[in-house]
């Protein structure tokens, strides 16, 4: 296994926004293209505007088919374009690939 960790900064005040699209939007069109959720997170102390969520993988080429069929889904294009009618949601995202260790008890 591999694990994908990403962190989302929001665009000051659409915090709200970026949850409620992940809720309602984002997790289906992540079942339907196979990227497993571990875990979503919100900063009790630390940014304020910040998501952070772990995405499970079977190996890197898992990773790279479900994030590309999620990318050039047409239809998950146009509703993200709804939800960015009034600008974009997201100011930056920083991502990390993992693999555990021999002693972790995530494998």
């Amino acid at each position: 296994m591999i694990y994908e960790l990403r962190v989302y900064d929001a665009v000051p005040g659409k915090l709200p926004a970026l949850n409620a699209r992940f809720e309602k939007v984002t997790m289906g069109y992540f079942a339907k293209h196979g990227l497993k959720v571990a875990g979503f997170w919100a900063d009790e102390v630390g940014t304020s505007n910040r998501l952070t969520y772990l995405l499970a993988f079977e190996d890197m080429a898992a990773r790279d088919t479900a994030w590309a069929a999620f990318r050039a889904d047409q239809e998950r294009l146009k509703v993200f374009e709804e939800t960015e009618r009034d600008g974009p949601l997201v100011a930056r995202i920083e991502n990390t690939i993992m693999r555990p260790t021999a002693y972790s008890p995530m494998q």
